[in-house]
């Protein structure tokens, strides 16, 4: 069987202090106008809190390369996904504006 890795208690509180500077980061965000680039600004935001997520509390970074093959095939399709949202909002009249298309 194979050995099991260790995670201390140290990085834990590591990736949580990370994870509340992302949540304070995300109300600071939300309170801000920064016009088109909200939007931007808040996916990458939640982006890297997923990740670290999904490295350290689901364990992703210790287990075998199938189950980060995985992890990584979740977001290659998440942002597939992403894409085709941006291409159908972005081709819609007046998004340059600043006005919702018709």
């Amino acid at each position: 069987m194979a050995e099991q890795h260790v995670t201390s208690v140290k990085m834990y509180l590591g990736v949580f202090l990370a994870l509340m500077v992302g949540t304070a980061l995300t109300v600071i965000a939300a309170k801000t106008d920064l016009g088109a680039w909200n939007d931007v600004v808040m996916l990458a935001i939640a982006v890297t809190k997923a990740v670290l997520v999904i490295l350290f509390f689901m364990h992703v970074k210790y287990s075998t390369r199938l189950t980060a093959l995985t992890a990584a095939g979740g977001f290659l399709f998440l942002g597939i996904l992403l894409l085709y949202t941006l291409n159908d909002y972005l081709s819609r009249g007046g998004f340059l504006l600043g006005v919702p298309g018709k």
